[in-house]
């Protein structure tokens, strides 16, 4: 292949590159990956309403999330073990993520410690995705060191009490290295279920009335990751989040559940403003960040195209996969006739009605 030209032709290299026992782990999905598929597929069932004769002249991606001023609304979503990928793992992602001017949220299953992260990140925005373990002191060691290496808010992941069954790990035998760090994580040299479900997976039970506790013991804005519904939305923003997270984990927790932009419409309508509202799951295109805007989300999160880019080139790759989505953004911007992000509306997306020819 010549070089890459988007995130599609970074994930068919990824796959050539990596050993299947281990790309399976960030390519893969729960159950009989309905939810997977669908995620990709969401975007295809909305198409564009663009506006003519607008000047855009100037267009900037620039927006802000939760305050904090980003290049464009295309945010590193968290994903874990990086270093699998590459060497530097974490550290190349942040890196990139702060010469590209936007947000990179970390996960608790990080293969470089917060401090070696802050180094290379300096003074660009970072949030910490956080797990409630089993061992709530563990948690609060942990918040205590993301707030003295600087993160900026929680991301608390809300949908995994029990982990998912991701059947192509087990199919393909994916494990966890023994020798590879996890600072924030114990268990290694065994299977990825047998870990997680010990010694990582979010306490099964976290309830609402936690929310409270965690967001004390943090001492940051609280976000919640993982939430798919009406309900659970208006529940979020009555508790005084900071924003709402819809996802559904990348397919990977529970299967048959609806695509992170479809659900967003219903979790947007709930929240009524109350709070910020995220989205990720599928992203490919700065076409399917627009369409996200469109439905309410202030921002979207990407996590498979960024491992794609880390895997086939390290930092360099994960920087080239943010050019290339930061330019998709702005040239559909200049093209939908918007020059901000603020301005795409729900008014410049109708949904794709299948056509049907009238009967002869």
């Amino acid at each position: 292949m010549s070089e890459p030209l988007n995130v599609a032709d970074y994930a068919a290299l990824a796959a050539g590159k990596v050993d299947p026992k281990v790309w399976c782990y960030f390519e893969g999905g729960a159950g009989d990956e309905v939810s997977l598929r669908a995620n990709a597929a969401a975007y295809g069932r909305w198409r564009f309403r663009p506006r003519m004769l607008v000047d855009v002249a100037e267009v900037s991606t620039a927006t802000t999330v939760l305050g904090a001023p980003v290049s464009m609304p295309l945010l590193v979503a968290p994903f874990a073990m990086q270093g699998l990928l590459d060497p530097d793992g974490e550290v190349a992602t942040a890196r990139a993520a702060a010469a590209a001017g936007t947000l990179f949220c970390v996960s608790t299953a990080t293969t470089s410690t917060h401090a070696e992260i802050a180094a290379a990140a300096g003074n660009a925005p970072r949030w910490l995705q956080l797990y409630v373990v089993r061992d709530r002191q563990r948690t609060l060691d942990h918040l205590a060191q993301a707030r003295e290496c600087g993160y900026s808010a929680l991301v608390l992941t809300v949908d995994m009490p029990r982990l998912g069954r991701r059947e192509r790990d087990l199919k393909l035998g994916f494990q966890i290295p023994a020798d590879l760090p996890l600072p924030y994580m114990r268990g290694t040299g065994v299977s990825h279920a047998e870990t997680m479900a010990q010694h990582f997976s979010t306490t099964p039970s976290l309830t609402w009335d936690d929310l409270e506790w965690v967001a004390a013991e943090g001492g940051l804005p609280l976000v919640l990751k993982g939430i798919l519904t009406r309900e659970d939305g208006a529940l979020a923003a009555e508790r005084g989040v900071a924003a709402v997270f819809v996802s559904n984990h990348g397919g990977r927790q529970l299967d048959g559940v609806a695509a992170g932009l479809d659900a967003l419409p219903e979790v947007v309508d709930a929240v009524a403003g109350r709070c910020e509202v995220y989205v990720d799951g599928g992203i490919r295109r700065g076409g399917d960040v627009l369409k996200a805007l469109a439905l309410g989300a202030r921002a979207a999160f990407s996590a498979r195209a960024i491992a794609a880019g880390l895997a086939v080139a390290g930092e360099a790759g994960v920087r080239d996969v943010l050019s290339i989505l930061h330019e998709e953004i702005e040239l559909g911007l200049a093209l939908l006739g918007c020059t901000s992000p603020e301005q795409v509306t729900r008014a410049h997306v109708e949904p794709v009605v299948p056509y049907h020819s009238s009967p002869v």
